[in-house]
């Protein structure tokens, strides 16, 4: 008789594992390259820099605005995406596509657009600066508008997988009771679904404090103004190594602290 293989469900398949340990050295290696080659006898020195304080703090400042920016219109765009469920296929589609084409386009394409929009001879820009003498591209402003661009889709993703799996019934129950719409969403809706407002809000926040392509191509390069850490970091590259190297050792710290401080308290599906 044929000997039955045993299975063990919390094993898999060596080809399975193997190509496993690939990929997660594709992610891992070179960030590990990036903490063994890093300067660590200059750190101190290095990120003491006015300019690298300066670039810190604007980073942190516009990423910050760009997630609260984020929360206040990807929670309803969220809603809206769950609720197109049952619209005819066209338009839910098209709803769809206008909501993922930030994660797949290129980040330059996406500073160029903006320019065509907001810049002084764009759709919108041009329009702002006539009526009222306001001009975007190559402000703060510009910065946290392209943080907010590429960075808007994860929180309408994460938000909207929460509100797909939550329990309706509750929902149901308030409107029953009387609860108007409004209500039930604000008392009822955004509680079931704080979790993965919480897990968008953190994604936003790190892919905002990352961004390079868009925020150089529409907001520039202005010290203190525009400047921000991936910014610095890639000017850096060009005269000083060192500086460059602390600088994304410095991203990458940040962005560590931010998920494993927050990963427990705010992201409870998430176990170390």
């Amino acid at each position: 008789m044929a000997r039955t293989a045993s299975y063990a469900p919390g094993r898999l398949a060596w080809p399975v594992t193997v190509v496993a340990i690939v990929a997660l050295a594709v992610l891992a290696l070179p960030l590990v390259a990036l903490v063994v080659r890093a300067p660590w006898a200059d750190l101190p020195e290095l990120l003491a820099r006015s300019s690298v304080l300066e670039a810190l703090t604007l980073s942190l400042g516009t990423a910050t605005v760009a997630t609260a920016a984020c929360l206040a219109l990807g929670v309803p765009l969220a809603a809206l995406l769950a609720h197109a469920a049952a619209w005819p296929t066209v338009p839910r589609r098209l709803l769809r596509s206008a909501v993922t084409v930030p994660l797949v386009l290129p980040p330059v394409v996406g500073g160029i657009a903006l320019l065509l929009l907001l810049g002084r001879r764009g759709l919108i820009g041009s329009l702002l600066e006539e009526a009222f003498g306001i001009t975007i591209p190559f402000t703060t402003a510009a910065v946290v508008l392209a943080q907010v661009f590429v960075s808007l889709p994860f929180l309408v993703f994460a938000v909207e997988g929460a509100l797909r799996s939550a329990d309706r019934r509750t929902e149901l129950a308030a409107a029953t009771l009387g609860a108007s719409r409004w209500q039930v969403f604000r008392h009822v809706t955004l509680p079931l679904v704080a979790p993965g407002v919480a897990a968008g809000a953190v994604l936003c926040f790190t892919r905002a404090l990352g961004e390079f392509g868009a925020t150089i191509t529409f907001a520039g390069s202005l010290p203190g103004v525009t400047r921000t850490l991936p910014i610095a970091s890639y000017l850096a590259m060009q005269t000083d190594p060192d500086e460059a190297v602390a600088l994304a050792l410095l991203l990458l710290a940040v962005s560590v602290v931010v998920l494993l401080s927050l990963r427990d308290r705010w992201l409870p599906g998430v176990r170390g």
